[in-house]
């Protein structure tokens, strides 16, 4: 447990050393929630398109889940600069467990990232009509989501060896993720074929599970399902990565 340990201080160590990180991480979402929720609460003055909330307060549990989702997923770029020229490349040859390693990375890394979830969601109570005895189980679905997406992250990081094609990747996969989960507007607003990649997606249950926690909005999923498959996911990503990063050579 020692290099599980080690590695879960020092993602977090690094996080609150990076200030322009620190900086950043509450500056995107805020713009999220500001420019585009603002603007758009003025154009969908029907709650009843909302579940009976404004549009404002419907959005913010999306918001958190974005947060933690961008952070968590992009915590993979890391791992392949890391694995070349920083920390993990003695680590690969080091007599430490490399699944102890990389899971004590993967859960370093969820932690920062749902705190930083947590930064933005108490920002939100300044703007939304969010409940707040939501918001401490919010978060245990928040770490969930970090850690199937850094996980994810991971997983993929190990198959590719450079930082431009994890990018291009990237690109590809989050805007995709991000509007078929529900976050900006309603799944049954969606046509079928969009409904069907929205029940396929893991960010899709914890924007509903978090929707239902914090606002008077019906999930569309009972929260003992959202739970249930947010955490199955999490343990397999997990697994597959420490598998994943086991296997791993330095090319």
């Amino acid at each position: 447990m020692r290099a599980f340990i080690i590695m879960v201080y020092r993602q977090i160590k690094r996080f609150s050393r990076a200030k322009s990180r620190v900086v950043g991480m509450v500056v995107n979402p805020l713009i999220w929630l500001i420019f585009f929720g603002v603007g758009w609460s003025g154009v969908f003055k029907d709650v009843r398109v909302f579940g009976g909330v404004n549009y404002l307060t419907y959005l913010a549990p999306g918001i958190f889940a974005m947060t933690i989702f961008n952070q968590s997923f992009i915590s993979g770029v890391s791992v392949i600069w890391d694995r070349e020229f920083g920390f993990l490349k003695e680590v690969l040859v080091a007599p430490a467990s490399r699944k102890e390693t990389i899971s004590g990375r993967i859960v370093g890394d969820s932690i920062v990232a749902t705190v930083q979830g947590a930064i933005i969601l108490f920002l939100t109570l300044l703007i939304t009509e969010v409940r707040i005895p939501g918001i401490l189980p919010t978060l245990g679905v928040g770490l969930l989501l970090a850690v199937a997406f850094s996980s994810f992250g991971v997983c993929l990081a190990t198959r590719i060896q450079s930082m431009e094609g994890f990018q291009m990747i990237m690109a590809v996969l989050m805007l995709p993720i991000i509007f078929l989960s529900g976050a900006i507007y309603p799944i049954n607003a969606m046509p079928w074929w969009m409904k069907l990649l929205a029940y396929i997606n893991p960010l899709t249950y914890a924007v509903d599970g978090a929707r239902s926690m914090l606002t008077d909005v019906d999930g569309v999923f009972p929260l003992s399902t959202d739970l249930s498959i947010l955490g199955f996911l999490a343990l397999a990503f997990l697994g597959i990565a420490m598998f994943a990063f086991e296997r791993s050579t330095l090319e």
